[in-house]
C-alpha cells in the first residue's frame, strides 16, 4: 500500500483547543495544555499516524493582536505554520461563538478569518470545539455562518478533550496528504527534543499551580541536561521571572509551591520518559527575559524586529 505523508496546521484564537486537538490526534501529550490562554509559544509538531498515512500535526501559537515582541513572534510563527501545511484547521471555541454570534465568537477568529480569505488556497476545515452538552440546533446557524465567512471543505463539531469527533478529522486530514515516505518512525509522538519538552511541562506546572498570581511573566530554561550511569537523567531547570515579587510566589511559604510544581513535573516526565529524573529547579530575576534573542532561539522562534 502506497504510503502517505504531509503537514496538518491548527490555528486558532487563543484557548480554543488546538493543543488539547494535537494531543487527541496524536494519541498522546505533546504540547502543554492549560486554561490560560496564550499558552502555547512555539510551533510543536505531533505526529500521528493514520493506516499508512502520517500526519505531522503542527500545533501553532495563538493567533491574536498582538503588542509585545514576544506576541508578534507567536502570531508570525502561527501563520508560518499554517502556510507551510498540506491541510489546515480552524478551530473555534463553539461555546463562545454561541455566546457571540454576530462576532463569531473572539475577535480574533473573525480576524483569522479575513486573512484566510487572502491566503494561498489551502484544504482547510473547520473545527467546532467544546460542543460538550450543546444542542445541535444551536450550532447549525453557526455552521451556516462560518460557511458564508470562509471556504471550507468540512465542519467537524468535536470535543477534543473527552476525544469526541477526534477520529473524523484524523481521516478527513489522512486523505489529503500527499503520497512520500514517512519522515519520523512511526512510533514516535512527537519532533520536540526531551529538553524543551521538559521545560514545557514546569512551565505548564507553573501556569496551573499560579494560574492568576503570574500572568505571563515566566519562562523555563533546561539549563542543565546530564545522563546518568544507571539510565536516570539529572535536569536542572532555570524559571526566570521579571521581578523580585513574583520569584517570591514561585517559591512560595518555606518554598513549599516550587517544591509542589517540581513534584509534579518530574512525576509527568518520569511517566513521558520512562525512566528516574532528578529534577532541581531554580529561579532567577531577569527582567529583559521576554526581550532576551537567545531565549527566542531556545524555543525556535523568530526575533522580531523593533
Amino acid at each position: 500500500m502506497t504510503q502517505r505523508c504531509g503537514f496538518a496546521a491548527i490555528i486558532g484564537a487563543p484557548n480554543a483547543g488546538k493543543s488539547t486537538l494535537t494531543n487527541a490526534l496524536v494519541g498522546g501529550k505533546v504540547a502543554i495544555v492549560t486554561p490560560k490562554v496564550q499558552t502555547t509559544r512555539m510551533r510543536v509538531r505531533g505526529i500521528a499516524m493514520a493506516g499508512e498515512t502520517q500526519i505531522v500535526v503542527v500545533d501553532t501559537p495563538g493567533i491574536f493582536r498582538p503588542r509585545r515582541r514576544l506576541d508578534r513572534a507567536m502570531v508570525g510563527d502561527a501563520w508560518a505554520g499554517a502556510e507551510d501545511c498540506d491541510a489546515l484547521l480552524l478551530i473555534v471555541d463553539a461555546a463562545d461563538v454561541v455566546a457571540n454570534p454576530s462576532s463569531l465568537g473572539a475577535r480574533d477568529t473573525a480576524g483569522i478569518l479575513e486573512n484566510l480569505k487572502t491566503a494561498k488556497p489551502k484544504k482547510t476545515a473547520l473545527v467546532l470545539n467544546k460542543i460538550d452538552g450543546m444542542k445541535r440546533t444551536d450550532l447549525l446557524p453557526v455552521v451556516e455562518h462560518f460557511h458564508a465567512e470562509g471556504n471550507f471543505e468540512d465542519v467537524f463539531l468535536v470535543s477534543a478533550l473527552k476525544g469526541e469527533g477526534v477520529d473524523d478529522v484524523r481521516q478527513w486530514l489522512a486523505a489529503r496528504m500527499p503520497e512520500g515516505p514517512f519522515l519520523y518512525p512511526e512510533d514516535q509522538t512527537a519532533d520536540i527534543t526531551e529538553r524543551l519538552l521538559a521545560a514545557e511541562i514546569t512551565r505548564e506546572k507553573i501556569y496551573l499551580r499560579l494560574h492568576d498570581e503570574l500572568p505571563y511573566s515566566s519562562a523555563v530554561e533546561s539549563e542543565k541536561w546530564e545522563e546518568k550511569a544507571d539510565g536516570s537523567v539529572r535536569i536542572n531547570q532555570v524559571i526566570y521571572v521579571q521581578r523580585e515579587g513574583q520569584k517570591a510566589i514561585v517559591l512560595g511559604k518555606g518554598g513549599q509551591t516550587i517544591k509542589t510544581i517540581g513534584e509534579l513535573a518530574r512525576t509527568e516526565m518520569e511517566t513521558l520518559f520512562g525512566r528516574r529524573v532528578h529534577l532541581f529547579l531554580f529561579v532567577k530575576v531577569r527582567e529583559d527575559w521576554a526581550e532576551n534573542r537567545e531565549h527566542y532561539r531556545e524555543i525556535g522562534l523568530d526575533f522580531p524586529p523593533d
